[in-house]
């Protein structure tokens, strides 16, 4: 049942040191319909304690510990399940609302179009302080665009140009599919591509949001136990042949091997046993046709850089 505008999601674990002040950056926001959703992925810190005390002052948390623990997406799923409100936006418990009219400022887009599917701010890069680090924008200025063009953009440059789910707020009807299980790092991204093909993307060029870096979040883990590798496989599997995707088919082909050729480098730096780099290029492809390509790849790999180089200064 729907009984707010907005469900504010906290699905967090081990994030005592930060939750407080996250928890303040929502309670703090001059728009007021909303419920705030924490679910506990079982953590083994003071979790529990700390978000005990803003339950007994605001009625709009709501609180609950999973029996085990569940992981990273699955909570994701289970907030979802649990949230609302007609809006859903995520606030990892390390992360913060930077400005107290992001609630309002998201929503109002959304509530003015309904053909927008994404609002998405500039935002935050800050440190276990909570010091400003720098501000990141991958998109030159404010307004709407097809949702599927912003698929394109990230697609051709490898990147998740939108951002964490801490920056963005969509409508959950749209998001009722749930995020990919099998997608461990850019599960993210993924769900933003699906809600991108059922509308348009609006963006804000201020940082409403801030993304908190610190060697215990979920993003360093998986990087350090590659269990995000792949990731860009599923990614390419699942949108790379959809009609709306601008990309030629030779730029396909070299997006694919660029992914394979990922692999090996973490091989080549060490980082990746010869045997593990082997066994993912074989299911994702054929070593034989990896090693046939690769010195036209390392010919082509430099010109295409020159080329964006130069068409973004034209």
């Amino acid at each position: 049942m729907v009984n707010c505008k907005v469900s504010v999601c906290i699905p967090t674990y081990n994030y005592a040191a930060f939750l407080a002040e996250t928890i303040e950056s929502i309670l703090s926001q001059h728009f007021a319909d909303f419920e705030l959703l924490i679910i506990d992925d079982n953590s083994t810190d003071d979790t529990r304690s700390i978000v005990e005390r803003y339950t007994r002052k605001d009625p709009r948390i709501r609180f609950s510990v999973n029996p085990w623990n569940l992981g990273m997406v699955e909570n994701w799923n289970l907030c979802l399940a649990q949230a609302r409100g007609e809006y859903i936006k995520f606030v990892f418990g390390d992360d913060l609302l930077a400005s107290p009219d992001t609630l309002g400022r998201m929503a109002a887009l959304l509530d003015a179009d309904s053909s927008v599917s994404l609002v998405c701010s500039a935002r935050n890069f800050i440190d276990e302080r909570s010091h400003v680090l720098k501000v990141e924008s991958h998109f030159e200025k404010a307004g709407i665009m097809a949702g599927t063009d912003v698929i394109n953009s990230c697609l051709t440059k490898k990147k998740n140009l939108i951002g964490e789910p801490s920056v963005v707020m969509f409508r959950k009807i749209q998001a009722a599919r749930g995020f990919r299980v099998n997608y461990r790092q850019i599960v993210d991204l993924e769900m933003w591509f699906h809600l991108l093909e059922l509308g348009s993307f609006a963006y804000i060029d201020e940082p409403l949001c801030s993304f908190r870096i610190h060697d215990r979040q979920q993003t360093a883990k998986n990087k350090e136990n590659m269990s995000d590798l792949n990731d860009f496989f599923y990614m390419m599997d699942d949108y790379l042949d959809k009609e709306y995707i601008a990309l030629s088919g030779f730029m396909k082909m070299y997006v694919r091997y660029d992914n394979l050729y990922g692999i090996w480098k973490l091989y080549k730096r060490k980082k990746l046993s010869r045997e593990a780099a082997l066994e993912l290029i074989n299911t994702h492809g054929s070593f034989v046709s990896f090693r046939f390509w690769y010195p036209f790849y390392k010919l082509f790999k430099p010109c295409l850089k020159l080329y964006r180089k130069f068409s973004q200064l034209w």
